[in-house]
């Protein structure tokens, strides 16, 4: 029997999943105890919404989404979603958030790679003016930013499944 050596979707998929509640938890460890709010942008079934909400307490998790169509369990209250698209919504949060939030999460790609780089080259800098300073930003995808630094990933990451971006001044 030879030794297989492909990786399969299903190893991707746990890596990918694995790497998120890694750096999530070093976000939320790190920014703990701040008075900013939190931003998930992207709700999909709300896994990593709910992995937030749960462990984050003493801030607002707020949601921007196109429609909600999560699990029951994993839908965030009505005052706390944003709806409509990123494009649109994220420029308008300045306003409505003139400190930014002190962590950002955004998992927004696809399976397509090329459609998932450019849309991360897109949405960049209109997610890097909401983050507070010293905010950290954790993404499925690498983005492009010019203000924020790409951080270590800690031990449990599989590097390229998940990033985790500072914003140093």
């Amino acid at each position: 029997m030879s030794e297989q050596t492909t990786t399969t979707r299903l190893d991707l998929f746990i890596d990918r999943m694995v790497s998120q509640r890694a750096c999530l938890d070093v976000a939320i460890t790190q920014t703990a105890g701040r008075n900013e709010p939190v931003f998930e942008l992207g709700l999909g079934n709300g896994r990593t919404f709910h992995h937030m909400r749960e462990r984050i307490r003493d801030r607002d998790v707020y949601v921007f989404e196109r429609a909600v169509a999560s699990h029951p369990d994993s839908t965030p209250a009505e005052h706390l979603t944003i709806l409509g698209d990123v494009r649109e919504t994220l420029p308008a949060a300045r306003s409505r958030f003139p400190a930014g939030a002190s962590l950002i999460h955004a998992d927004l790609g696809g399976h397509d790679r090329e459609k998932n780089d450019a849309f991360a080259r897109m949405i960049s800098p209109l997610i890097e003016p909401l983050l507070a300073i010293n905010g950290l930003m954790v993404s499925s995808d690498r983005m492009y930013f010019d203000a924020l630094e790409e951080q270590p990933l800690p031990e449990e990451a599989v590097p390229g499944r998940c990033f985790i971006y500072r914003r140093t001044a």
